[in-house]
């Protein structure tokens, strides 16, 4: 983009880097910009750096938050005898919106993927078991992605519960299976994860 002002090339260089964005989308999301009123434009400037300064990871579940903790783990009404464990942020947005499931969360930040380096101190496995030890967990809910990744990830898990947490009743379950295989839980529709949520079986 030689030809292009510095200033809009550079936007669509940064605008490219964004998962699922391609040089095209760049160009087409820049010139939007370009043509939007400058209020708008500096909404979102604003907007993203608002983001970056304001949210923090909450010390209990690790999910995004402006306050730890999160707004999840510090309402007492909520079910604190189980804790549904996913993969990222936005799988916690999926769930609330089912309305089903009212207990606490654990985000992991990833799944366990040896084939791209990807350990249990890359994720928030130890930091999972942790909450565990002191026994006032009933059920831990292992609702990570159906496909290769997320199902090692929970394998590994539900063994490190079964081998290192000594609390007794404790259940370990999984999602039924209305999930598609290999889908992520942020594309699942309400319906399909609440019946996933109702119909989780003991792993």
């Amino acid at each position: 983009m030689s030809d292009v002002a510095a200033p809009v090339a550079a936007l669509v260089e940064e605008l490219s880097k964004l998962p699922g964005v391609g040089v095209k989308t760049a160009q087409r999301l820049t010139f939007f910009i370009l043509r939007s009123p400058t209020d708008q434009a500096r909404r979102l400037a604003e907007a993203i750096i608002r983001v970056k300064e304001s949210i923090v990871y909450c010390s209990r579940c690790y999910n995004i938050t402006e306050t730890d903790p999160c707004s999840i783990c510090s309402n007492p009404g909520r079910d604190q005898d189980s804790i549904c464990v996913v993969e990222e942020p936005l799988d916690v947005l999926a769930l609330e919106k089912t309305g089903v499931y009212k207990g606490l969360y654990h985000v992991l930040h990833g799944a366990l993927s040896p084939l791209n380096g990807i350990g249990r101190k890359d994720i928030r496995i130890d930091e999972l078991l942790k909450r565990l030890v002191d026994g006032s967990v009933h059920e831990v809910i292992l609702a990570t992605n159906p496909g290769f990744e997320g199902d090692y990830t929970a394998g590994v898990i539900k063994d490190d519960i079964k081998n290192k947490i000594t609390v007794p009743h404790m259940k370990v379950t999984t999602l039924a299976r209305g999930l598609p295989l290999g889908s992520d839980l942020e594309y699942a529709d309400e319906g399909t994860l609440s019946r996933a949520l109702e119909g989780r079986r003991e792993m």
